[in-house]
């Protein structure tokens, strides 16, 4: 059997906002709330994947790296712009307004509320 990642728990002081900011961002569908009491607010990744937030008083932010076509990178860097949202080519400075990124021919840095990281790398 192949391994393959169903979901993480990414916390959040506000479950449903940081949800429907990446999915937004992403251009990702924002799912029902799911799992008891529906303390999880799902975003589905991709047909097997879910990032699940979960409402914490004091997240921990993590690091997500996402690997996306051209086309997709460009709705992704249109919605950052047409929100406001700072962007950057490395990790230590995810505010400085460029794709260079360091591993990859255009690639981008953001942040959220939660401090979370999000990279996003597109092979041309």
């Amino acid at each position: 059997m192949t391994v393959t990642l169903n979901h993480t728990i990414v916390p959040a002081t506000d479950n449903s906002r940081a949800a429907r900011f990446l999915a937004g961002v992403m251009g990702l569908e924002c799912l029902p709330p799911a799992g008891r009491n529906g303390h999880f607010v799902p975003v589905r990744v991709n047909g097997s994947l879910t990032l699940d937030y979960m409402t914490v008083e004091e997240p921990h932010p993590v690091h997500l790296a996402f690997d996306v076509d051209p086309a997709t990178f460009d709705g992704v860097l249109a919605r950052l712009r047409a929100q406001g949202v700072p962007y950057g080519s490395r990790p230590d400075a995810p505010d400085n307004g460029r794709i260079d990124h360091p591993l990859c021919p255009r690639g981008l840095f953001f942040s959220d509320d939660n401090g979370h990281l999000y990279e996003v790398m597109s092979p041309e």
